[in-house]
């Protein structure tokens, strides 16, 4: 009896020793989503600042690298003072607003109209110059809009309209968590019945970052992929968001990918509505019949270069490859930006 009452006694122990474990990694799993994904919980983590710091530590740095940077922003910046912009707003199908600024194609007889602003669903000022061409520029993970504006620029030099948003979650626009390009993906189509609405006649270049890129694939590899979209510049992309999750929580947080990311991804189903598992370029690309350049920089210490030469030996679709010697991640145009926006132009006038 007394052993009874003592094997009993364990019994209790250790189920509440599991219990306890149990919730502990519960706790735990759903700690490194909130860290990871949501950026108002990164943010009293100070996670948000730390990974930034972190990423910008990761970066190469050496001076040409950062006097193209400075030249890149000196020009943005004087080119802000004069190009005719809006901001424009637009409702996901889960009642999330998001933002956007839309540029014209350069005209210097034309006001600044900064303070103007229209949803996606009106029509906007007069489309300038009779120009069909836009691009729809993406930033990357804990992004927002403000910092691809060099690229807006360069694609409204060139005649582009360009819309330039901010992915859900992330700068001016509403969401509960970063969409890792398959959310994003999906509100991608909102700017692109906008861009339609304006233009029938469009043809449009998704042009991303990173998260931005990824989410740009992502869209190739749908059925129902808008005609008008005639051109992906994948700069930095990662393959599947799956394995960036696993990588990042060693890298960030030392904690093994196993089992942890299939749990986070179990919570991130339950908690965000979508699937690590769903977010896959790397998918896409092998069903994509869009032209792509993918662009990556071979000193990457975020996403390896080889995850770029994936996608490219993946995509069944018309594509080049240029990897960019000595540029870390997102820096491409910067360490080189004659071979950056001269391979860009020469793709786009081959396959547009």
């Amino acid at each position: 009896m007394v052993r009874l009452k003592q094997k009993r006694r364990v019994f209790r122990i250790l189920a509440v020793v599991v219990l306890l474990a149990a919730i502990f990694y519960i706790v735990l799993v759903n700690f490194l989503v909130s860290a990871a994904l949501v950026p108002s919980f990164m943010r009293r983590l100070e996670s948000f600042q730390r990974i930034t710091d972190e990423s910008y530590a990761a970066q190469v740095q050496t001076s040409d690298i950062q006097i193209n940077r400075q030249l890149a922003l000196n020009h943005t910046n004087e080119w802000l003072k004069t190009v005719r912009l809006q901001k424009l707003t637009a409702v996901t199908g889960d009642g999330y607003t998001l933002t956007a600024v839309e540029f014209f194609p350069d005209r210097a007889d034309e006001q600044n109209t900064a303070e103007s602003g229209a949803s996606a669903g009106q029509k906007s000022p007069e489309n300038s110059a009779g120009s069909h061409k836009w691009a729809l520029v993406l930033h990357g993970y804990t992004g927002w809009k403000e910092e691809m504006y060099p690229f807006a620029c360069w694609y409204a030099e060139q005649g582009f309209h360009v819309i330039v948003p901010d992915m859900r979650c992330q700068g001016e626009s509403e969401g509960d968590f970063i969409g890792m390009g398959w959310t994003d993906h999906f509100d991608c189509e909102l700017w692109i019945d906008y861009i339609v609405s304006q233009d029938p006649d469009t043809e449009i270049v998704l042009h991303g970052q990173s998260m931005g890129a990824a989410a740009a694939l992502m869209m190739t590899g749908e059925e129902n992929i808008s005609p008008h979209i005639s051109a992906v510049i994948s700069d930095s992309a990662y393959t599947d968001a799956y394995s960036m999750f696993g990588d990042k929580i060693k890298e960030w947080f030392h904690l093994p990918a196993f089992p942890l990311v299939d749990s986070a991804r179990i919570a991130l189903l339950a908690r965000g509505g979508y699937d690590l598992m769903d977010a896959s370029a790397l998918d896409a690309v092998r069903k994509s019949h869009t032209p792509t350049l993918f662009i990556h920089g071979s000193a990457d210490a975020m996403i390896s270069v080889q995850m770029s030469k994936d996608l490219y030996d993946a995509a069944s679709c018309p594509k080049e490859l240029l990897i960019i010697e000595g540029a870390g991640h997102g820096q491409p145009q910067d360490k080189d930006p004659e071979a950056y926006y001269g391979a860009i132009r020469e793709f786009l006038e081959s396959a547009t």
